[in-house]
């Protein structure tokens, strides 16, 4: 294995959350030394093999204090430490005004009075750009989020501009696509479709399909995100910019849950059973519109693409959980 962040002193904010264990994981492979910022009274079980040999930080994202002990030194500070959940953002506003927003300006005034040389990498979302009547929407385009958790997100983006600008606080923007892989949840149907339906296979629960099932999504394996991060934040072509990713593959809904019945009724040797039901009243429009990532852009500047199949992907995701338990 390449070892690109070998020596480098990293910080993960929400280091115990899906994406966030996974790039732990990534990065003590690649001999870098990792801290996790997480929120005090929160489960180790992502972090269970590896915990020996990562520093833990509890604390709040809107405590300087908290903040300036995590930041001292890192050389990359990958921020994931958000509330992911777009409904209750709808419901909650202000808190995810109160944590995310100021989380994110605290760390930025943070690393402009005691590490000016960190480089923050942010995980942001496809979803900022709202509905759309390009397929491919690119960075280019103009942006309409569609709920607070978005229009959070995209707040943050500029935010990282401005102290990029002004401050000359290093910062990259990765947008991210529909994400599924290890270590995320398979219990809420809010967070990460893919995995939710995984797990309601493995139950032995019908996959439940909104409308006709024939909305296009791009699913993209969580290994191939760690690969991005990591060289968006090696790259010096990365400062400041914003940057779409996915697979570049659409797929139906219904191709999807097809693919995950074949995988686990060949593993598990139950039956899965797929049912269509009516989208839910109310129902965002982000999750009916069509999508697919064009990631051109990422690729000229750091030579990334996909190395993982989307079949490969699902498969090694639902083999962890079925060798998990959830039989």
């Amino acid at each position: 294995m390449d070892q690109k962040l070998k020596d480098k002193k990293i910080l993960i904010t929400g280091g115990l959350g899906f994406i966030g264990s996974n790039l732990a994981r990534r990065a003590v492979e690649e001999g870098a030394e990792v801290t996790l910022f997480v929120r005090s009274g929160k489960s180790l079980e992502n972090i269970q093999d590896i915990k020996e040999k990562v520093s833990v930080i509890e604390g709040e994202i809107s405590k300087n204090e908290d903040l300036e002990k995590a930041v001292k030194d890192k050389n990359y500070i990958f921020h994931f430490a958000w509330q992911t959940d777009l409904k209750k953002s709808m419901a909650n506003p202000e808190e995810d005004i109160s944590e995310d927003l100021v989380g994110v300006i605290k760390l930025l005034e943070v690393c402009k009075n005691h590490n000016k040389d960190a480089k923050i990498i942010f995980a942001s979302s496809v979803t900022v750009i709202g509905e759309t009547d390009k397929l491919s929407p690119n960075e280019l385009d103009k942006e309409n989020p569609l709920s607070i958790y978005e229009a959070n997100k995209l707040i943050a983006e500029k935010y990282l501009k401005i102290y990029y600008d002004v401050h000359g606080i290093k910062s990259t923007v990765l947008r991210i696509s529909n994400v599924f892989g290890e270590r995320q949840r398979i219990d809420n149907p809010n967070r990460g479709i893919l995995n939710f339906m995984i797990g309601r296979a493995l139950r032995g629960e019908d996959l439940t399909v909104y409308g006709d099932g024939e909305f296009v999504r791009d699913y993209c394996y969580i290994q191939n995100y760690m690969d991005a991060f990591i060289l968006s934040a090696i790259s010096d072509k990365t400062n400041g910019e914003v940057f779409t990713l996915g697979s570049g593959e659409g797929r139906t809904f219904n191709e999807v849950v097809r693919k995950i019945k074949e995988i686990v009724e060949e593993m598990s040797g139950k039956n899965v059973k797929i049912t269509h039901v009516p989208f839910p009243e109310g129902e965002n429009k982000i999750n009916k519109r069509n999508f697919i990532a064009d990631f051109s852009k990422f690729t000229k500047s750091t030579g990334w693409k996909p190395e993982i199949s989307f079949e490969n992907g699902l498969r090694r995701t639902i083999e962890f959980y079925y060798n998990k338990g959830y039989k």
